[in-house]
């Protein structure tokens, strides 16, 4: 069993605790510009810590989760040749009462709700004052995590939009599970490319392949379009690569406001702390589907979106369809 101990690793004006492990340069994610620094554990949205009756709440709770977790093997950062994650934990050992039981989200919107996609630029937040979060995960890079992610939305009922990279094998290896979900609209998939590459530093041609490819494989594959929601791998995108993903369709690029800031192996407990800072209403989170931290804190995220009445949804769920 090995442990991974957490350290401070520099990134322009940000500082990103993660573990001692490096990823190929191939699946790491590029911090935004202008991230936000680092807040201390607990802080809300607006960084200002909570009184102390909330500290002690959130204390509470967190603490309760992370026992219940603790108790099926999986509350702690380690990494063995057979990891434990939340969504293998029995069914008789999961919760179904307090804060760690899987149900009661809020239902989606009406379709009557959804509004016109706004013109120009790229997408990060959602428009309007409301009640809306949506959680947007990427790549796909751990099959495992696609599987224990995809079990967290049929536990819970929270809703996702899935980036996909096509390259990895995880997403024909969780097919069976996953199709039906889309199906139902639970989880909507959006085009991130082929391979995660920078897409600026590609000619035209090697771009409109990228998107492309990626395309045919979710028709093929899922039976869907993902047409007009693209996410450019790193946020990096410039006029040449709008106009090319344009010409294809993707006239949406499609970002984010809030981060899990989990594209390289970090801490559960700052997985929860960026959870706590950016889960608000009316912002699109990014988080990735590559490392296993994040599917055994699923419990707290679960907690957070509902101490905030908070209704999780895709961008089907908010948007109207183009033509």
């Amino acid at each position: 069993m090995v442990r991974f101990a957490a350290v401070a690793v520099e990134s322009g004006n940000t500082r990103i605790p993660r573990a001692g492990t490096r990823v190929p340069t191939s699946h790491r994610k590029r911090p935004a510009k202008n991230r936000v620094t680092f807040v201390p554990p607990f802080a809300g949205a607006s960084g200002r810590n909570p009184a102390p009756s909330e500290l002690n709440r959130r204390h509470f709770l967190g603490a309760l989760a992370a026992a219940t977790v603790a108790a099926v093997g999986a509350a702690r950062l380690v990494v063995d040749p057979q990891p434990r994650t939340f969504a293998e934990t029995p069914v008789g050992d999961v919760a179904t009462s307090g804060p760690t039981a899987p149900a009661a989200l809020l239902p989606p919107p009406p379709l009557s709700a959804r509004i016109p996609l706004p013109g120009g630029g790229a997408l990060t937040t959602i428009p309007g004052e409301g009640d809306l979060l949506a959680l947007t995960v990427d790549d796909g890079v751990n099959s495992e995590v696609v599987r224990a992610y995809t079990q967290f939305a049929k536990d819970t009922g929270v809703r996702l939009t899935y980036f996909v990279n096509g390259v990895y094998k995880s997403w024909t290896e969780n097919l069976a599970m996953l199709r039906p979900l889309v199906d139902s609209g639970q989880i909507q998939l959006g085009n991130h490319t082929w391979s995660h590459p920078d897409l600026t530093g590609l000619s035209k041609d090697e771009v409109a392949e990228q998107i492309t490819r990626n395309d045919e494989f979710l028709k093929n594959t899922y039976g869907i379009g993902a047409k007009p929601y693209w996410r450019p791998p790193y946020a990096k995108r410039n006029d040449d690569v709008d106009a090319v993903a344009a010409d294809l369709g993707y006239t949406v690029p499609t970002l984010w406001s809030g981060s899990l800031s989990d594209s390289t192996l970090i801490t559960e407990d700052y997985i929860v702390q960026m959870a706590d800072q950016y889960f608000t209403p009316q912002a699109i989170v990014i988080g990735h589907l590559n490392h296993l931290p994040v599917t055994h804190v699923y419990p707290q995220l679960v907690e957070i979106i509902r101490d905030r009445n908070l209704r999780t949804v895709t961008l089907n769920d908010v948007f109207l369809k183009t033509p």
